[in-house]
């Protein structure tokens, strides 16, 4: 049971932006690690513009947030969003996505935005 009530619009907006495989793939990602754009970048293995877009919107809906961290910018799920919790419910029912960041840490490519 959803604890936020949300309306129908506000619930349509939300699954419109999770339509999307990458962005749906990036939050269930978020939901359990920060990451950066260049980790993006080497998951999906797309453009850094490409995947500023996807974050981008993600980002103006506010279900995400970013952090300078030095040279690097890292995001996260917006946990006080009003609809985190509808958005969680969501994710909770999608595949780990841990094999992509084991892929990226046995790259070496994991721990480049933390130099």
């Amino acid at each position: 049971m959803l604890k936020t009530d949300l309306t129908m619009k506000q619930a349509s907006e939300v699954l419109k932006l999770l339509a999307h495989e990458t962005r749906l793939t990036m939050l269930k990602i978020l939901s359990d690690h920060d990451c950066c754009v260049c980790e993006f970048v080497e998951i999906f293995n797309a453009s850094q513009p490409a995947i500023s877009q996807h974050l981008r919107r993600l980002r103006d809906h506010d279900l995400i947030l970013e952090e300078k961290r030095g040279q690097w910018t890292f995001y996260s799920l917006n946990k006080s969003h009003p609809y985190y919790e509808f958005l969680t419910d969501v994710l909770d029912h999608l595949p780990d996505q841990q094999e992509k960041l084991q892929q990226l840490e046995e790259n070496g490519t994991r721990i480049q935005c933390n130099s």
